[in-house]
């Protein structure tokens, strides 16, 4: 599952009154949706936003979470979770009754930004967990303290427990360094080194057989965070010879291993690729590329057990893959070189074999390739009377 896109039709604008959602795959699907407040605006005139409610199939209330991504205080679009069998149609009622209580999730997704680590921005569901690196870390790497980063490439933290982490690992982080580096809690910890590789899902521009990269972001917006969704916008100082200008939003949704990245890109001059890496580290792991279908594999032992990171993206907008392995330090990456355009969206995450969600390299591939489905066949939503 991830944060992935719907097709809406409107099949009466007499009335709404229920959501029709359509699952083409011969497998079922467990995502979030999402609704414009566009298409509800009919329904919307007559009821307070606030009074909205849906019931599924079982004529049960069910969580829902409002998106405001201009800051007016209204939502802009309506987020809710389904679960779908194969080739099935689910339909959910729209209600309107401020009465009954919208029912609160036991799990939730969560981001910000974390001044107190060097304006860290770091985010989470209740499978994984991710943090990149910002201006304040740049600074104090720049100036040669050692427990800061420069780095756009993305970290990542191995959970193994459906609850936060991050204010907790932070507060411990403030009187022992190593707290979250230490995985005596059984919550997970953060063994995964990004120096200045791409991490999980970093982008550069390959030239001449070398990858150009930005640093660390200057800016950070929190959109959203909730039960079903996180928000956020990222701003990088412009990079490499093209002088690249990079806002990049990222998502996470509740029960999903991959975050969603939109990079929209401006330049002085035309750039020749956009390129989303993974890092090889000391290229002691498995990688499998696969441009037919746009999956991309990397599986590595860490500690005493093994993590598979991969990206996932639509293969038409794929020039090639590369695995890059070179002796120097934090260069070797996994490319996957994009034709240039001025938005890049794809799909980055991983699984730990603690977790539990995965025990073999096998289970990581069929994770990915039932990603690269859902991309290419999003659920079909249909406002109905």
């Amino acid at each position: 599952m991830g944060t992935v896109e719907c097709i809406i039709g409107i099949n009466s604008l007499k009335a709404q009154n229920s959501i029709q959602v359509q699952n083409k795959l011969d497998f079922s699907r467990s995502e979030i949706v999402s609704v414009p407040v566009s298409d509800l605006k009919l329904f919307l005139k007559k009821n307070k936003e606030s009074d909205f409610r849906i019931k599924d199939e079982n004529n049960k209330f069910i969580t829902i979470q409002w998106i405001d991504y201009d800051g007016d205080g209204k939502g802009d679009e309506l987020l809710f979770q389904v679960n779908i069998e194969a080739k099935k149609t689910n339909t959910y009622k729209i209600i309107a009754d401020g009465k009954t209580p919208i029912p609160e999730a036991k799990v939730s997704t969560y981001s910000r930004l974390v001044p107190e680590r060097v304006d860290d921005y770091a985010w989470e569901n209740d499978k994984v967990a991710f943090r990149v690196y910002g201006p304040k870390g740049q600074k104090e790497a720049q100036e040669g303290i050692k427990s800061s980063t420069l780095s756009s490439g993305v970290d990542i933290w191995l959970k193994r427990t459906d609850q936060p982490v991050i204010n907790k690992w932070y507060k411990g982080y403030l009187t022992d360094p190593m707290f979250y580096h230490k995985d005596t809690r059984g919550e997970g910890y953060d063994p995964y080194h990004v120096g200045d590789s791409r991490g999980t899902g970093g982008t550069g521009i390959w030239v001449n057989e070398k990858l150009q990269v930005s640093k660390n972001f200057i800016s950070s917006k929190t959109i959203a965070e909730g039960p079903l969704r996180t928000i956020f916008e990222l701003t990088y100082f412009p990079w490499s010879d093209f002088k690249v200008q990079e806002i990049k939003r990222v998502s996470l949704d509740i029960g999903s291993n991959f975050s969603k990245f939109e990079s929209n890109f401006t330049s002085h001059s035309p750039a020749p690729n956009f390129t989303i890496g993974i890092s090889l580290h000391k290229n002691e792991g498995l990688t499998k590329l696969n441009d037919r279908k746009g999956y991309y594999l990397h599986w590595e032992k860490i500690d005493d057990a093994f993590v598979g990171e991969g990206v996932v993206i639509n293969p038409n907008v794929v020039e090639k893959s590369i695995s890059h392995r070179t002796e120097t330090p934090d260069q070797s990456n996994l490319l996957i070189i994009t034709k240039p355009q001025t938005k890049l969206t794809y799909y980055a995450g991983f699984a730990w074999q603690k977790s539990g969600q995965i025990q073999t390299q096998d289970d990581w591939e069929k994770m990915l390739e039932k990603q690269s489905q859902i991309i290419a066949n999003p659920l079909v939503l249909t406002i109905v009377k």
